[in-house]
């Protein structure tokens, strides 16, 4: 079995992270403020590299089925840092989804075991939701 060590570059890729998230959000809410915004992209992106390592990223970012998501979320984080921060954030949530939509079953999984919101999670509507926007695998 794989063990994830938790050295001090993954703790500060995990802040930066959390970061990023959150200037995100920020930027959102405060009616998309392209400085927040930016801010944000930029602390998530050296968050995950920082987390995973420089290799993992580029791998997982230059993946062939991984293009059209990579194109679109950076495309997106262009368009924020020129200027246009709700056409950016549109297609950088897009290029999100289409990204981790492999993670989608793992984050299903993970909230219905969380002690009280697991609950609304085993929900059979809430359920269906995430079966059916589950990834389908292709045979290679």
């Amino acid at each position: 079995m794989v063990s994830f060590e938790m050295n001090d570059r993954k703790k500060i890729g995990l802040g930066l992270t959390g970061f990023g998230v959150l200037f995100s959000f920020l930027g959102i809410i405060f009616f998309f403020d392209k400085g927040l915004l930016a801010m944000g992209n930029i602390l998530f992106l050296s968050g995950v590299m920082l987390t995973i390592g420089l290799k993992s990223t580029m791998q997982f970012f230059m993946k062939r089925q991984n293009y059209k998501g990579t194109f679109s979320f950076g495309s997106g984080f262009f368009m924020v840092l020129v200027g246009w921060p709700i056409m950016g954030m549109i297609l950088e949530a897009y290029g999100f989804i289409v990204l981790f939509s492999g993670f989608w079953p793992t984050l299903a999984v993970f909230l219905q075991r969380i002690p009280v919101l697991g609950w609304l999670f085993q929900q059979p509507f809430v359920t269906s939701f995430f079966d059916r926007y589950r990834p389908r695998r292709v045979p290679v």
